[in-house]
């Protein structure tokens, strides 16, 4: 099928060659065509150029879609969630307000420990049906690839039960979806952690890996979850099953998570929000890709990860939303941009290729996701007439997004 959009005002993000991911000085360069067409084929793109070099005849499309003057982005990539999850903490919420810190919620058996005592009552088909509501909104904010975590289950069953709901939704949405096991995301009541870790390296990861349900591993390497060595074991043992790691690093302190994380080939760190500035220099040896979560920095009251200090000192940066019923319950990665440059002082163009060809990287689909380019899948979205790249994090609640395609289809 060939689907041709005509009269975009701004056609977006189509890089010229250059190294990915963009790092330092680059993320600020953002290739714009204004008043532009676009050509997609079998859900690919094929070509774009100016409108007034359109052939007088104009190109044969099966579907042709006017934009009205608006603008043409790649759609946004995720490269990190939890939205397959059960019921809500919204009591939690309050206890926030009150003035209960993250980590006191969670000696008090709320947080993830709330969230696994749900998803364990859960069946299958409903927790299916609830994270396809989430999936359907992210969709129509404009999202195209999302890496979704397991590591509300915290048993085997649970774990696996998670894991096939992600596969579902990888069969059914339209949107591409990277898999990602988080066993140790906490340590489940009445269990020493020594005693959960190898559970998760004798029956967990192997019943992953026979079944070959997840892409990558996380760990929630931290202060008062796992440590360091625990996940050294636990990424030692997932890359005999051939899962790389994405791994929770520096949200509530610096535990010497990410010097593990990319000595085992990570191929993102993500969180960050108490990375001490010494940390740069193992992320420039590294071909990792640091990646914030200022959604959580904003619904916590907890401090922004160093963005600015990241690109300032040459190194790529991913945005993610981090959606999750505890910390984060928004997918809009619109506004994570807006977070992003009202906060960590990011560029709109730096936000914006933070969010879409850096965060493909991050979940490996740099090759096919992420940018507007020959040969790589058409998902883009279709805004509102803007005057520029710069009003769609400025205007950080306006619905300006108007159509989102995803592989050459509208959703």
């Amino acid at each position: 099928m060939r689907l041709l959009v005509e009269n975009i005002g701004l056609l977006v993000g189509q890089p010229a060659p250059c190294e990915l991911p963009l790092r330092g000085n680059g993320m600020a360069m953002l290739h714009i065509l204004e008043n532009a067409w676009l050509l997609a084929e079998d859900g690919r793109i094929a070509t774009y150029g100016y409108m007034s070099a359109l052939p007088s005849r104009g190109i044969r499309a099966d579907v042709c879609v006017d934009a009205l003057g608006g603008a043409v982005l790649p759609a946004w990539c995720d490269p990190h969630t939890h939205i397959v999850y059960a019921g809500s903490r919204e009591g939690e919420f309050t206890d926030k307000i009150r003035g209960l810190s993250y980590a006191e919620i969670a000696r008090r058996g709320g947080g993830i420990l709330n969230s696994a005592k749900l998803l364990r009552s859960l069946d299958e088909d409903e927790l299916y049906r609830q994270s396809m509501r989430r999936v359907s909104e992210v969709i129509a904010k404009g999202t195209g690839c999302i890496e979704i975590k397991s590591g509300y289950g915290l048993s085997v069953d649970a774990e696996l039960k998670m894991l096939r709901v992600i596969s579902r939704i990888k069969e059914s949405a339209p949107l591409r979806v990277v898999a990602t096991f988080l066993g140790a995301h906490a340590v489940p009541s009445g269990m020493g952690r020594e005693e959960y870790v190898n559970l998760i390296v004798r029956e967990m990861l192997p019943e992953v890996g026979r079944e070959m349900l997840a892409d990558f591993v996380d760990v929630f390497c931290d202060e008062g979850f796992f440590t360091p060595a625990d996940t050294a074991r636990i990424l030692d043992a997932a890359a005999r099953w051939g899962l790389k790691p994405k791994v929770h690093v520096d949200e509530l302190a610096a535990t010497g998570g990410l010097r593990v994380a990319v000595e085992h080939g990570a191929i993102s760190v993500d969180h960050l929000e108490h990375m001490p500035a010494s940390e740069l220099a193992i992320l420039r040896d590294s071909t990792v890709v640091p990646t914030v979560l200022p959604g959580a920095s904003f619904f916590l009251n907890m401090p922004y990860a160093p963005a600015r200090s990241i690109i300032d000192s040459g190194l790529p940066l991913a945005l993610a939303s981090d959606y999750n019923p505890g910390s984060t319950p928004s997918g809009d990665m619109k506004f994570v941009c807006s977070l992003a440059c009202i906060k960590m002082r990011l560029l709109p163009a730096e936000a914006v290729n933070a969010a879409t060809v850096n965060a493909a990287i991050a979940m490996g689909l740099g090759a096919d996701y992420g940018s507007i380019a020959p040969g790589k899948v058409a998902n883009f979205f279709i805004t509102e007439p803007v005057p520029s790249v710069d009003f769609i994090p400025y205007a950080y609640t306006t619905p300006i997004i108007k159509r989102v395609f995803l592989r050459g289809k509208e959703v």
